[in-house]
């Protein structure tokens, strides 16, 4: 390449700007290229290579650079000059072509490289010197330095940035070895920049996969100030939100020119969101040991989980005597192999041997620490050096993680070369005229279309934004008894992670994957209800009352037949229940009635014995077994009541539940109206009243009777029978509890109407018995129907307001159901009572006194009813109160007719 074009590449317009500014720098600044880099490693070659590595730190201020970096700086250099000479010895890569080198050192500073990269481009900047002259009159000899045609180089992505800011505008191509940043995939701004390690991009997305895979959803990010680690974390924190799970707690920054009390500030700052254990680390190596060393001052090691992106990779200088704070980290690395004759080539450079690098004697001191020279920056106390120690053998020695990466980027850019000059020169040995001329441009074009395997044996291509693809191992620091403390590799990442998590190992002897959450899972039956603007972060509320889990987020009520299963995870049906016959709420009604049945059927029974008596004849039999069917019916409707529904059993309650009150009220009602009509009728005449015969007494029954059966009958036709569960009876408050109730669709108002006619029928057969409370029991059986109808009366007013005082309650099917049976049972027990049972009494163990009597004509009866009648009023008058009729007082008191109770009004005259 002895020529090249003295113009300047076609720029856009928005550099015209920073064109003029650098072309005027250079004409202020003198002539030779020393000034720029003043040291610096020179190869001779046909075609120059730049390149940029980070041979010392940066320097405190004031100064530009600071010690030497023996790592990522001199292991890096070393890899480009070895991998020159072995292009340079290969006959089939570049025959005939020698490639030289020009290698600057960026001193881990983006200002102080952009300095150091003009020396790029002088090359490309014509200089009019037209006016210059030399002593004797004769234009200077200008020595043209040698033009760049690629740059190898930056390693951190700030340095990268500014670079390719640069070169870009003179078309020189570029390709890092270790910068990473997504912005340097923006092939609109840095076209000219390609890179063989894989971008933050890819490496964040590993990050994201692994936080995930570790159940995590609750991180901080820490990045060092500068394009690295802030695109970095910017990378990360999209990643996440796309991929959705992943709540950023804290996101902080290191400045620049920190001091110790930044960490510190920063690990405060940390544990102010305690339960974001996990750390995203994108940070330089003196930061990582920054933030190592400030958690061991707060006494937290162990309490953080890092996750360390390629700057810390498996170097052991961020951890250098921290690493009992480094234990647990988990790192990544772009995959790598340890170059075998890299660390054959390194080992033997010795002081004689490596004169080419200016820095090497530099890195002699440091690594074996020992003193040079007077000018060395080691104190005086330091041992002189012998020059025969020797690395590996005298010093540790460990190949630096980016080696394979700077070998590979060196031989990207010869394989882009040897095509370009096989294409170009097809005849021509060496470098052609045509190739001279071609341009940044077209060489760029052929390193983007390279494909060859790489120092480690994998592929190494570019993608359109001259990115590398995703490759990386993961790592993990872990302490072990046995083989010490070390990186092991725990999985790689190819676009999909593959994590031996079984492998890992956890700070503080922690067996589990210690959590790194906001919010710990809810339990079953809980939903989550989320933190505004922290989807990760939530309070867990239980799912109460009838409501299930219906999602992690939302509670939904059972339908109306539904109650929670024990972990509110489903809805189950409710329990259907009805009375049993085992349960005392039932034991008890039954009980009654079964002994009101055995009596009521004695009773029948012996009035059917002793059915031409005169007893059983002055009771009126007809009206009597019709009073007996009723309160039959009455102890009946017990069992029907308990039994279990359907549409036959509820057909019968509608039937029964009131016809046997209203037959038996029916039947006395009848029997205090012929008394009452009789002596009322007897008072003004002695003419019989009508309608007192048998005959006419069982019409005026069965008609009160038809009028409940018509009732009965238009409810069958308007509302059929059915039954019904109702859920509303026992919901409680606690749905364990609830039952649904299995019973007759009859509601509380039907049952009191349904009951409301016979109530009416007793309430009208007691105004007839306190009408006739005056006539003497020697002739009738009114004062029994009226202690009847009291005690009656006194039952079912106490019934109502039970009845319906518990139609609140859960126990509301018992209560109710047991105060009715009970209450009907009541009214027929003392019905039977009070009106049969002295009959019987008589009947049984008073044969005697059932005799015939003779006749009396129905005048005789209402005269001495009524004469009875007028003289009981002046019972206050006799002594003790007694009253006494005078036909009482002409009869024999131990005659059988003085003690008979009753008169048989069946045998009256009329």
């Amino acid at each position: 390449m002895g020529r090249h074009c003295n113009h300047l590449p076609q720029l856009k317009p928005s550099f015209t700007f920073r064109v003029l500014w650098m072309v005027q720098a250079f004409l202020d600044l003198a002539g030779s290229q020393e000034i720029y880099a003043p040291h610096s490693i020179r190869v001779e070659g046909e075609v120059t290579l730049g390149g940029l590595f980070p041979v010392h730190a940066r320097g405190v201020p004031g100064m530009p650079c600071g010690d030497i970096k023996k790592e990522n700086g001199i292991h890096r250099l070393e890899a480009m000059m070895y991998a020159l000479d072995q292009i340079n010895s290969d006959e089939e890569l570049l025959p005939n072509v020698t490639l030289g080198a020009r290698v600057l050192d960026t001193c881990s500073r983006d200002t102080y490289a952009l300095e150091q990269s003009l020396t790029f481009v002088q090359a490309l900047i014509q200089k009019d010197t037209s006016d210059v002259r030399c002593t004797n009159g004769e234009p200077p000899v200008f020595v043209k330095p040698e033009k760049v045609v690629g740059v190898i180089g930056a390693s951190a992505s700030s340095v990268s940035i500014m670079v390719a800011n640069i070169l870009r505008l003179f078309q020189i191509p570029q390709i890092s070895y270790a910068s990473t940043a997504p912005e340097l995939s923006d092939d609109r701004r840095y076209d000219f920049f390609s890179r063989v390690v894989p971008p933050d991009s890819f490496q964040a997305q590993a990050m994201v996969d692994i936080v995930k895979a570790m159940g995590w959803n609750y991180v901080s990010t820490v990045a060092s100030e500068g394009s690295y680690g802030e695109k970095g974390v910017d990378a990360f924190m999209q990643l996440s939100r796309d991929a959705g799970g992943i709540c950023i707690a804290q996101s902080l920054k290191i400045p620049h020119d920190h001091k110790p009390s930044d960490f510190d500030k920063i690990i405060r700052l940390l544990l102010d969101t305690r339960y974001a254990r996990a750390v995203i680390l994108f940070a330089s190596d003196e930061d990582i040991r920054g933030i190592l060393n400030a958690s061991k001052r707060a006494e937290q090691v162990g309490h953080f989980l890092w996750i360390g992106s390629d700057s810390w990779g498996a170097k052991n200088s961020p951890i250098h005597q921290l690493e009992d704070a480094a234990v647990g980290a988990v790192t990544i690395l772009p995959k790598r192999a340890t170059i075998s004759g890299f660390d054959a080539y390194f080992t033997s450079r010795t002081l004689e041997n490596n004169r080419r690098n200016v820095w090497f004697a530099e890195y002699w001191e440091e690594n074996f620490n020992c003193k040079l020279m007077s000018s060395s920056k080691k104190d005086e106390s330091s041992r002189k050096c012998t020059g025969q120690e020797r690395i590996g053998i005298d010093s540790k020695y460990e190949q630096e993680g980016k080696v394979q990466f700077v070998i590979d980027a060196v031989y990207a850019m010869a394989h882009a070369l040897h095509n370009m000059q096989r294409d170009l020169c097809p005849e021509y040995s060496g470098i052609c005229p045509e190739m001279d001329l071609a341009g940044g441009k077209k060489l760029l074009k052929y390193i983007r279309s390279v494909s060859f395997n790489g120092s480690a044996g994998t592929s190494v291509t570019f993608n359109r934004n001259g990115d590398a693809p995703g490759r990386y191992d993961l790592f993990q620091y872990r302490w072990n008894n046995v083989t010490g403390p070390g990186y092991r590799v725990i999985g790689q990442w190819m676009e999909t992670l593959q994590l031996n998590i079984e492998d890992m190992q956890w700070p503080r002897g922690e067996q589990d994957i210690p959590s790194s959450v906001c919010s710990l899972p809810c339990k079953t039956g809980e939903r989550k209800k989320v933190v505004k603007g922290m989807p990760c972060c939530w309070h867990c509320e239980p799912c109460d009352g009838y409501q299930y889990q219906y999602d992690e987020f939302t509670c939904k009520l059972c339908s109306y037949n539904m109650r929670p299963n024990a972990n509110r995870t489903a809805c189950q049906p409710i329990p259907i229940i009805k009375l049993e016959w085992h349960s005392p709420w039932a034991v008890i009604p039954v009980f009654l009635a079964m002994l009101g049945i055995i009596a009521t059927i004695f009773v029948m029974a012996t009035f059917i014995r002793h059915n031409d008596t005169p007893i059983v004849r002055a009771s009126g039999r007809e009206l009597s077994y019709v009073l007996l069917t009723g309160i039959f019916l009455c102890y009946i409707i017990t069992f029907l009541m308990i039994a279990k529904p359907d549409v036959g059993v509820c057909s019968f309650r509608r039937i029964f539940l009131g016809l046997g009150m209203c037959i038996s009220y029916a039947a006395l009602l009848t029997k205090t109206n012929r008394i009452y009509r009789i002596f009322e009728q007897g008072k003004k005449s002695v003419t019989a009243p009508r309608l007192i015969s048998p005959t006419s007494q069982l019409a005026i029954t069965s008609s009160l009777i038809s009028v409940q059966l018509l009732g009965v009958f238009v409810w069958f036709g308007v509302d059929p029978p059915n039954i019904i569960i109702d859920y509303d009876e026992q919901k409680t408050i606690n749905p364990n509890l609830a039952r649904g109730v299995l019973k007759c669709d009859i509601t509380d108002l039907q049952i009191i109407c349904s009951l409301g006619y016979s109530i009416l029928l007793m309430v009208t057969c007691t105004v007839y018995a306190i009408k006739t409370r005056g006539v003497p029991e020697s002739f009738n059986e009114a004062k029994p129907i009226g202690f009847t109808m009291y005690t009656t009366c006194i039952v079912w007013l106490a019934f109502i307001p039970i009845f319906f005082g518990t139609a609140q309650s859960a126990e509301k099917l018992y209560i109710q159901t047991t105060t009715l049976t009970i209450s009907m049972n009541l009214s027929a027990s003392v019905a039977l009572g009070m009106l049969y049972m002295p009959k019987v009494y008589v009947i049984i163990f008073h044969p005697e006194l059932n005799v015939q009597k003779r006749k009396r004509s129905f005048k005789a009866v209402v005269t001495a009813a009524t004469m009875s009648s007028r003289l009981s009023h002046k019972a206050s008058d006799r002594p003790n109160g007694e009253a006494k009729t005078e036909l009482c007082e002409n009869v024999d008191p131990n005659s059988p007719a003085a003690k008979k109770k009753y008169v048989n009004y069946n045998d009256l005259v009329i």
